[in-house]
């Protein structure tokens, strides 16, 4: 599949990349980021003390979130497929100690809870860019430009991926609960996924895509 860059104009429906984040802000988050662990699969913190501690992270988040709460994560590891896609109802940002890649689609390509793998597009994230991933846009595991791995930092509004409330289950169907996963959180699952061996919602359709031979 091609893979596209962030800074390309056919990213811009899917989110934007911050170019005016002072260095003096990132840097510190970069340096702690580059000093987690990548594991061989993938690893997901939503809430990372190594991150949320590091000199001026508030306001970094203040600048992402506008004064709410917030938590600063991150996802490392090794990946190349699709699996799953996801959203949350605030949008994302993502910081890179490496470069990655993102796959996407955007929210109102589902039809019938279903979504075709073939509206998936590929974006390549330059280490160091601060990357806002709209609410609009489907997005997951990130992965890997090479056998290194990745490392990114995950910034999303306090709470989110965290358990599941115990009130869900008293939750009536209705709108996107089919595929309400955890909090904040509500994931599209291809059958060849792990998460939907754990029960998750099969809503992808066509290929569980590989970047390195599709």
């Amino acid at each position: 599949m091609h893979i596209y860059s962030v800074s390309d104009h056919e990213f811009k429906s899917y989110g934007c990349v911050w170019n005016d984040v002072p260095s003096n802000l990132t840097a510190p988050l970069i340096e702690a980021l580059a000093a987690t662990p990548i594991p061989e699969g993938s690893k997901y913190v939503a809430s990372a003390p190594e991150l949320e501690g590091v000199k001026d992270a508030d306001k970094l988040g203040f600048l992402m979130y506008g004064g709410r709460s917030f938590q600063l994560g991150w996802c490392n590891g090794h990946n190349t497929r699709l699996n799953c896609l996801e959203y949350h109802r605030a949008s994302e940002f993502n910081l890179g100690a490496r470069d990655f890649i993102l796959l996407v689609a955007h929210r109102w390509e589902i039809e019938d809870g279903k979504l075709d793998t073939a509206c998936v597009k590929a974006f390549r994230v330059p280490a160091g860019k601060v990357v806002e991933v709209f609410n609009t846009t489907l997005h997951y595991t990130p992965c890997m430009v090479d056998d290194g791995g990745f490392q990114v930092m995950v910034a999303l509004p306090a709470g989110t991926n965290g358990p599941r409330p115990e009130a869900a289950a008293d939750m009536p169907a209705a709108g996107d609960s089919y595929c309400y996963w955890k909090a904040d959180k509500w994931v599209l699952c291809h059958a060849d996924s792990p998460k939907a061996a754990e029960g998750g919602y099969v809503g992808l359709v066509g290929k569980n895509l590989d970047i390195t031979v599709d």
